[in-house]
């Protein structure tokens, strides 16, 4: 590989790590903590209860949107956090999206949700990172001391 391939596969998941990272620190931060005009975790915990879902796993989605936004913003527990992404991801597309089709429903339509492409796509990305790690810049990298692909 050349000198520049290098270098862009060095920094590719750096900028997929923060990109995934800043989606799911502001989604994670309405379901937690109430910002953006999100619900807060009390009523956020609710509501998916009244889907049939157990509380304590509303919490563990809302935990792992948070601070795996956070984790990915840092490049700290990289991994870690893109697999808790990866599974509140999961559960997106097979439970809640899936029956809505593959597209996201842009005109916001009444009685008609969105399809999977975004939650397939935040997956996907989550999934690369739990692949590759923090990419070239990211906390993970002067705590275990890697070496990023030579670059």
């Amino acid at each position: 590989m050349s000198k520049m391939t290098d270098v862009m596969a060095a920094w590719g998941p750096t900028v997929l790590r923060l990109g995934v990272g800043v989606v799911f620190f502001a989604h994670g931060a309405q379901h937690m903590w109430g910002w953006y005009g999100g619900p807060g975790l009390s009523n956020w915990m609710n509501f998916l209860a009244a889907t049939g879902t157990p509380k304590w796993l509303a919490f563990l989605a809302a935990f792992s949107e948070f601070f795996g936004g956070v984790g990915l913003l840092l490049g700290l527990f990289t991994r870690l956090s893109a697999f808790g992404i990866f599974c509140v991801m999961l559960v997106a597309v097979f439970q809640v999206h899936l029956k809505s089709g593959f597209f996201m429903n842009w005109a916001v339509e009444a009685g008609i949700g969105h399809g999977i492409e975004f939650s397939l796509t935040l997956l996907s990305a989550a999934f690369s990172l739990i692949l590759t790690g923090c990419g070239k810049l990211g906390l993970d990298n002067l705590i275990w001391k890697k070496k990023q692909m030579g670059v």
